[in-house]
């Protein structure tokens, strides 16, 4: 196991989606208070865009774990592969209904829209938060147009929030956007940001010391182009490689060692 020949007690950059390994960088921590502001202010929809692996699917996931500690009614979904009637249930699911397996489409929007009105008169902020929006089926993009657009009154609460990668924009359709009151976008992380998530994600394994030089972060940083996914999977190979070779320290030729074996 490399982690014992680096000293850890665990993987660093282990792929999940844990709250708990949230690293707030600069461009997180503004993308999570824009998605606070978004439900404070009673936003009906809102986008949250960027590229494959910037960290939107762990946002959401850190956002839904705030809302469920404050008792706020949520849900939390990824509409990949999700069916129409489907992504209803699913709804319904994660506000408590217990609806059975066979309800059909209209009486799963009875069940959703009656429940929206008792949030709306116990003046709970509702949050329904839309993985994968952009790799929706059009029949489900609906739905989600239909469902911001059910309550318009000045005493509604609820906001949904659609996550998508930036050239999946086109795939959502025009009522969607239409709809749309905020867009927030997860840019990629600067140079100092990698570093600062590669030695932090150490430090939380109980590493002491550095172990990529600062040649190696620059080679993790102009591979990566700053994507938090690419730069855990690196971090993970080279760690996993210089274990191997019996390295004292990770440099830039481990890192291209194992950019290589990806390509």
């Amino acid at each position: 196991m490399y982690q014992t020949h680096w000293g850890l007690r665990e993987s660093p950059f282990r792929g999940c989606l844990d709250p708990g390994m949230f690293y707030e960088s600069p461009t997180h921590e503004e993308a999570l208070s824009r998605l606070h502001f978004l439900i404070e202010q009673h936003c009906r929809l809102g986008l949250l865009i960027g590229p494959s692996g910037s960290g939107k699917s762990l946002l959401l996931e850190v956002l839904a774990e705030q809302l469920r500690r404050r008792g706020r009614p949520m849900a939390n979904i990824s509409l990949l592969d999700v069916e129409p009637t489907e992504m209803l249930w699913l709804l319904a699911v994660e506000w408590g209904l217990n609806p059975e397996p066979s309800l059909s489409t209209a009486a799963l929007w009875r069940m959703l829209t009656d429940r929206l009105i008792e949030y709306r008169y116990q003046q709970l902020e509702t949050v329904v938060l839309l993985d994968d929006a952009d790799l929706a089926d059009r029949a489900v993009q609906r739905h989600v147009a239909r469902l911001a657009r059910f309550d318009t009154s000045p005493e509604a609460r609820l906001s949904i929030v659609l996550a998508g990668r930036n050239e999946g924009l086109v795939r959502l359709d025009e009522s969607l956007l239409a709809l749309t009151d905020l867009r927030i976008d997860v840019e990629p992380w600067q140079r100092n940001e990698t570093e600062t998530f590669v030695n932090r994600r150490l430090s939380q394994a109980d590493r002491q010391t550095p172990v990529f030089t600062p040649p190696a972060v620059d080679r993790l940083q102009e591979i990566s182009h700053g994507i938090p996914r690419r730069v855990s999977q690196l971090a993970e190979l080279a760690l996993l490689a210089g274990a191997g070779q019996n390295l004292q320290q990770i440099d830039a030729g481990v890192v291209d060692s194992v950019y290589q074996e990806l390509v």
